[in-house]
């Protein structure tokens, strides 16, 4: 528990609050505030007689008690044990429905009376509407961990109070209540909200347990011994393999939000087939299996099924296995996990049987062409011609020549025979047009022009021609953009965007290892190449601003260096100037945000002596903090193409200390 502000420090921003709508910046968290502008606006007032809240009458209360039963019943036992651990510390363990209804409360006899003289008893209403900012309510409206300290509250009549909440969350990531320890301020103890928290975590996954018994459950964890304790991660499945359910420690495992369930399936995010977790499944004793989600984490998983349901579960798995997106298609055989790749691939498939042009963003270096491609070869039209042009390689006197095709003699240099041009090779298949905002004003008229009339007229005259294609565009930059700044016809942009789809720069992809597994078979088929566990962690925290494109060139070079009975990659094996920008990337990290991680100092004056003993590489290891700092900024920058926001992400700090440090 941080330390509490002083009464009347907090007293006299409350006032400040109510005198001139905003209080003087740095007094009290962004939470708080936000909480007593809420309880402003819900017109209550800090001082002064207390208006007529709302509790529940008799019949009302059964109502709620009877809607939250299956709640109730598996709260009950675990406040017990919760209220056993603050027994006689003038505290009252409390659970709240959705809406803030106190519905049972365990507490110390001497407390309890002067408890129920604010009302904190069953019935009794502590939405922040009601009661202003307290634990119960404010942990309603913000869905998370909340602790409120004596003068934190928005009513000084609750100012003696001390109370830590958390909200108790469905499967299917609903909020179900809230549970509250409060107590007097003066017996406040820093580990209240953990203990809350705990007893949340146990309520939620028997919650969990009793309401799937009749649907695939699978139960995991980084360690075996971990499967059956309150850590355990808990994952619901449907008969055919979506994710409807899952506890928080899932959700942080697997890298979802409530917001993906119901929206993604177990194969996107572990390297696992249905049918083989259904393999494992035993009534009796239940046996542990390992898995690897897509970021590599290996798990330990036990899955659990009622075997009533058990071929209805086999029959959908065998119709989902007929859906054409089971099939491995083009598009499938790139697919190494990481879910925002494989939404833009999903996306994709959904237009290649219908005349809608696509348009793929994404930094230089992502796999835009090989994206295209595998799009092409999973469509209707994979048996015709792919043809691609880099609008920024051809000189623009050329480009012109390039896509329309000529007819003899029709300028000075022109072959003889005259040329097709790139648009008429490309029909009855697929035109790639790669960087597209870097095409000529002139020339995106002329392409506007093919596109309405879906014909090509050669240079230097002769017939017109239909052509048929599908087309896909590619570009790094935003093509919108482009437009408002003229440097983009509106119009094209308007006949090319179909479907728009961006692919994550390989910094934001969480199918690292995944993905470097790939980019080695590709590289290596002959022999099973892989990289040092600590070499993998350093390449995946480096900012890559070449991409996949500069990645496989680094693997390509250091395949080369290894010895014939050598598979693992190290760092000797790697060129000069990528161990120094790995070591001096770590480094700078840290001078610029220790915090983030106070263990890496030693783990990045490790990792530079390795480079120095393994490679005698040179490396700037006497720059003082502020040089490291500057470094770690410019790459930042670099890396995000000046977008200020994401490279303070990446660096862990906020937009305002970037700002601060690039203007020191």
């Amino acid at each position: 528990m941080p330390t509490p502000l002083p009464a009347l420090t907090l007293r006299q921003a409350r006032l400040h609050l109510q005198e001139y709508g905003h209080c003087p910046s740095g007094i009290i968290n962004e939470r708080l505030l936000r909480s007593w502008q809420r309880s402003l606006a819900a017109g209550l007032q800090p001082v002064g007689g207390l208006r007529q809240t709302e509790h529940a009458s008799g019949d009302e209360l059964r109502q709620v008690l009877e809607r939250n039963h299956e709640l109730l019943s598996y709260s009950r036992p675990v406040m017990e044990y919760l209220f056993e651990s603050v027994r006689d510390s003038q505290s009252v363990v409390v659970l709240a429905d959705n809406r803030g209804t106190l519905m049972h409360t365990l507490g110390d006899a001497g407390f309890l009376n002067k408890a129920e003289r604010v009302a904190l008893a069953s019935g009794a209403s502590w939405h922040e509407d009601h009661r202003g900012t307290n634990a119960i309510g404010t942990a309603l409206a913000e869905t998370s961990e909340v602790e409120i300290h004596g003068a934190e509250h928005f009513l000084e009549h609750n100012g003696f109070l001390t109370c830590a909440a958390a909200p108790i969350m469905a499967a299917d990531g609903s909020l179900m209540g809230i549970l509250d320890i409060s107590g007097d301020r003066h017996s406040g103890h820093p580990h209240t909200l953990n203990l809350v928290s705990m007893a949340v975590r146990m309520i939620e996954n028997r919650l969990i347990v009793a309401g799937s018994k009749r649907q695939i459950r699978l139960h995991f964890h980084v360690h075996p011994e971990g499967i059956g304790t309150i850590a355990e991660a808990i994952v619901v499945l449907s008969e055919d393999g979506w994710i409807i359910g899952a506890n928080r420690a899932a959700l942080g495992l697997l890298h979802l939000g409530a917001h993906d369930l119901g929206a993604v399936q177990i194969t996107s995010v572990l390297n696992v087939r249905l049918e083989h977790l259904l393999s494992q499944q035993n009534a009796r004793a239940p046996q542990t299996i390992t898995v690897h989600s897509h970021d590599g984490t290996r798990l330990a998983m036990q899955v659990h099924l009622d075997h009533s349901v058990l071929p209805a579960v086999s029959r959908r798995s065998t119709e989902a296995v007929a859906t054409p997106y089971a099939a491995e298609d083009a598009l499938s055989l790139l697919d190494s996990g990481d879910l925002r790749w494989r939404s833009a691939a999903e996306k994709t498939r959904r237009i290649l049987d219908k005349p809608i042009p696509l348009i793929i963003q994404g930094e230089s270096g992502v796999g835009k062409e090989f994206f295209a491609k595998a799009a092409h070869d999973s469509g209707p039209r994979c048996n015709g011609p792919f043809v691609a042009i880099n609008c920024a390689a051809i000189p623009e006197n050329l480009i012109e020549a390039e896509l329309f095709g000529y007819q003899p003699g029709a300028f000075t240099g022109a072959r003889r025979e005259g040329s097709l041009g790139r648009l008429r090779e490309a029909n009855g298949g697929t035109l790639f047009l790669d960087e597209i905002g870097d095409m000529p004003l002139p020339m995106q008229s002329r392409l506007l022009r093919v596109l309405q009339e879906r014909s090509v007229t050669p240079l230097g005259g002769g017939k017109t021609v239909a052509v048929d294609f599908a087309l896909i565009c590619a570009t790094h930059c935003k093509l919108r953009e482009q437009a408002e700044q003229g440097k983009f016809r509106y119009d094209l942009y308007y006949r090319i965007n179909g479907l728009t789809v961006q692919l994550p720069a390989l910094r934001e992809r969480s199918d690292f290892q995944a993905l470097t597994t790939q980019i080695l078979r590709s590289l290596s088929p002959q022999q099973e190449l892989h990289l040092k566990p600590g070499l993998l962690a350093q390449l995946a925290a480096h900012p890559w601003p070449g991409n996949l494109r500069q990645y496989s060139s680094v693997l390509r070079t250091a395949i080369a260096m290894l010895n014939p009975d050598e598979t693992g990659i190290e760092l000797a094996h790697l060129s000069d100037d990528i161990v120094e920008d790995l070591m001096l990337s770590a480094a700078a990290n840290q001078a610029i945000n220790p915090a983030v991680n106070p263990a890496m100092n030693a783990t990045v004056n490790t990792a530079i002596n390795q480079a120095i003993n393994q490679t005698g590489a040179t490396l700037p290891i006497t720059q003082n903090l502020e040089q490291l700092s500057r470094k770690a900024i410019e790459l930042a920058l670099n890396s995000s193409r000046g977008n200020i926001s994401q490279a303070a992400r990446s660096l862990g700090i906020s937009r305002q200390t970037l700002y601060r440090k690039i203007n020191h």
